[in-house]
């Protein structure tokens, strides 16, 4: 299987789980890669969000706290900087000065360069800055298609938040 398989299969797989719940853009409406992902996610699961990523951030913890197991989806990395308030001061933070352990599982994606460039924006890899700026949430970083339903089964298994960074480069192959 390659890898938009695999990540089909893995937002399959979360779907079948009661409360959970696809956040982001891109999830009802075509217009990223991440879409055909979730062809296997019941429309009733999915909430697409205006482009507001520190909102959808917010939200998504808001809705861990609440019991849902959101899956906040960031089409590109780049996108997911927008977060960084509520994913690195708030989602983070709270199992260290409180009792609550809000699970979101974070998607995102290192965008692909070809074969057109998006530009510099639109394609950065961030995996080793959020592995030091998160104290809490754990990152997986998804290289390659045997990596990805292993990947999520971890952070369904890990009792915290986890950020899961595909490679979009991978998407078509």
């Amino acid at each position: 299987m390659n890898y938009t398989d695999q990540l089909t299969n893995a937002m399959t797989m979360l779907s079948r789980l009661p409360k959970t719940l696809f956040v982001g853009q891109s999830t009802r409406y075509d217009g990223q890669a991440v879409f055909q992902t979730l062809s296997g996610v019941p429309m009733d699961q999915r909430i697409e969000m205006p482009v507001t990523e520190n909102l959808q951030m917010g939200f998504c913890t808001g809705l861990a706290m609440e019991g849902f197991l959101p899956v906040s989806i960031f089409p590109r990395f780049d996108f997911l900087i927008l977060a960084m308030d509520a994913l690195v001061n708030h989602l983070d933070k709270i199992p260290l000065y409180s009792d609550f352990r809000p699970k979101v599982i974070v998607r995102t994606a290192v965008g692909a360069s070809s074969p057109v460039n998006p530009g510099p924006q639109h394609v950065q890899d961030y995996t080793e800055a959020f592995r030091l700026m998160l104290k809490t949430v754990y990152v997986i970083d998804l290289k390659r298609a045997e990596d990805i339903v292993p990947g999520y089964e971890l952070a369904l298994k890990l009792p915290q938040s986890v950020l899961l960074i595909e490679r979009m480069a991978e998407y078509r192959r």
